[in-house]
């Protein structure tokens, strides 16, 4: 029922059916009462310089759209970087160093799979997991880092940073705010910010299959995509047409019971999932277990803003 219900508001909020839209019109009231909020907040906050270039890798819409491997592509070269991040469905609260330049410190359960995926794919790099973004740049700092990434901080307005906002290669058929619509913020932020990239054009991602960090060419037939990520469709675009997917809700934490019910359910299925689910599966015994490895690569050009501001 919970995944049914998440299916359906990730198709009102972004590619809605005539009923859905009707509902959203009833929420407009809303949605606007939501813009002059939002706005407030943007424009009343004052700015800190934090002493420490910030670059901010946000997006304007509800959900998933890269941010994390634009992150990681960000930040893979520099050395004496800090990445700093919420923690979405980590099981801890404050702040915690999940990762000291390729030490992990903390498990999955205390970092959420983001910042473990970020610890494990950035090893010149500090992880840092805070719901409070500039004590977590304080922390950075602390440890002698040079510039931070925050991922997922557009909405931080308290912050002197650069931001880049992603932006997805199809766009929703819904433009509105929420609660009528996918947007967090309004469409026409994508004019008010110094660094815009468009997936299919500013970046493209790259997949490789793996399994057991060795690449390969072709996948089992009997094939069963396990996923906990928002909008895990488009996942589907980079997998045979005949693929089985069993989705959960965006950082959902694998049971044993989950991992029992996918085991009797399909018996003789090989098993394929994102880096960021793999993190959380890996503890399980699953056999014939494969790897989406998506990366990200950004046009150079894309970029030069990106370096200006971090030379200072």
């Amino acid at each position: 029922m919970k995944r049914f219900f998440v299916r359906w508001l990730e198709q009102y909020l972004f590619f809605p059916t005539p009923i859905q839209r009707l509902i959203g019109i009833l929420l407009l009231p809303l949605t606007l009462i939501y813009c002059v909020v939002t706005t407030y907040l943007r424009v009343s906050k004052k700015t800190f310089d934090m002493g420490i270039p910030v670059i901010s890798v946000g997006n304007l819409l509800v959900g998933g759209t890269g941010k994390t491997p634009v992150t990681i592509a960000l930040a893979k070269d520099k050395k004496e970087s800090a990445v700093i991040l919420r923690g979405y469905g980590r099981e801890s609260k404050g702040l915690f160093v999940i990762s000291n330049r390729g030490k992990i410190l903390e498990d999955v359960t205390v970092s959420g799979d983001e910042a473990m995926l970020l610890a494990r794919s950035l090893p010149n790099s500090v992880v840092i997991v805070s719901e409070n973004r500039i004590e977590g740049i304080l922390k950075a700092k602390e440890l002698e880092c040079k510039v931070v990434f925050l991922d997922d901080g557009f909405n931080k307005h308290e912050i002197k940073k650069y931001d880049i906002l992603i932006r997805p290669q199809k766009e929703p058929e819904n433009i509105f705010c929420l609660p009528t619509g996918g947007y967090r913020d309004t469409k026409m932020m994508y004019s008010f910010v110094p660094c815009v990239l468009k997936e299919g054009s500013d970046f493209n991602r790259v997949v490789t299959f793996k399994k057991e960090e060795e690449v390969v060419e072709t996948l089992p037939k009997k094939l069963l995509l396990l996923t906990a990520i928002s909008k895990p469709q488009r996942l589907l675009e980079y997998l045979p047409n005949d693929i089985i997917m069993e989705d959960y809700p965006d950082h959902h934490n694998f049971s044993k019971e989950d991992i029992e019910y996918i085991k009797n359910k399909y018996e003789g299925y090989s098993i394929i999932t994102t880096a960021k689910d793999m993190v959380k599966l890996e503890t399980y015994d699953l056999k014939d277990l494969y790897l989406m490895d998506l990366e990200v690569k950004i046009n150079d050009d894309a970029l030069k803003g990106v370096e200006k501001y971090i030379a200072g």
